[in-house]
């Protein structure tokens, strides 16, 4: 019975010690968040006291109207929601093209084609950066979102996420589907696409995060102001001796919205493909 009690409370001592270092790790990773929600109401020259007044004493709600009335907000959104949108869509339907093509079907050399594919995720984005603009140039689609789109269409990572997961769907279904009269394509779309919720609902994470994140390719394709994203419109908040980090905080809070609401839609599916990624047959 003694030894028995000495087990129960060991197990209880490990299970707060557990959970204390889990909601400590939490608040460290959400402080920096609640800081700027916190700044996002204060004057620029009061974001950096210390120490941090975590509730201002005046909210100066007039940097959320300033972003939005001042510093072209509505069109910056509508830009970076564009792109991320139809760049989500566009890597669903290549990847998972692409992805049921090394998964499915049988072509020579599949496998080593696959591996050379696969390789061009060890080339950093500053290897290709300027060989890419230098074929968007001669299409001429410099300062046009179309140039932030193709480069953006195809993802090597999607790829290898979406054949992985449908190297677990059976090849019976597959070829009992071919017996019936059906051909790749509807094997694709009517079979495939429908067992692969939770890993489509994965690359559509990934993918926004990193659309609606991205920095340096708009940076480098887009000059025109009324073409910019986000990350651009808050750098360009950011002068050679100034800086509104009031309103850049009011900015960051809004930009993040559409990403948390993204990500609670399809935050089961992303689950969903973690826990089966390990299953196979």
């Amino acid at each position: 019975m003694a030894e028995k009690k000495k087990k129960t409370g060991l197990a209880l001592f490990l299970s707060i010690v557990k959970y204390t270092v889990v909601i400590a790790s939490s608040l460290t990773m959400i402080l920096p968040f609640l800081w700027m929600l916190s700044s996002s109401f204060k004057d620029s020259m009061e974001v950096f006291n210390f120490p941090i007044q975590w509730i201002p004493q005046n909210l100066k709600l007039e940097n959320y109207s300033y972003i939005w009335n001042k510093a072209n907000y509505p069109q910056l959104f509508f830009n970076t929601l564009k792109l991320t949108v139809v760049i989500t869509i566009l890597q669903i339907v290549t990847c998972s093209l692409a992805a049921y093509a090394f998964s499915k079907l049988v072509f020579p050399e599949r496998d080593k084609i696959f591996i050379l594919y696969l390789a061009t995720l060890m080339l950093p984005y500053q290897v290709v950066m300027i060989p890419q603009f230098s074929v968007i140039k001669i299409f001429g689609l410099t300062n046009t979102h179309m140039a932030l789109i193709l480069i953006q269409a195809f993802n090597p990572m999607g790829v290898f996420l979406m054949k992985q997961f449908f190297d677990g769907i059976p090849n019976e279904l597959s070829e009992a589907a071919r017996i019936d009269g059906l051909n790749e394509f509807g094997i694709y779309s009517k079979i495939i696409m429908p067992l692969s919720k939770s890993v489509i609902g994965t690359l559509v994470i990934l993918t926004s995060v990193s659309v609606w994140n991205d920095f340096l390719a708009p940076l480098i394709y887009i000059n025109s102001r009324e073409l910019y994203t986000i990350q651009l419109g808050l750098r360009n908040m950011i002068s050679e001796f100034t800086a509104e980090y009031g309103p850049i905080m009011a900015a960051s809070v809004i930009s993040i919205i559409p990403i948390l609401i993204v990500f609670l839609c399809f935050q089961s599916f992303f689950e969903q493909s973690l826990a089966s990624s390990g299953v196979k047959g």
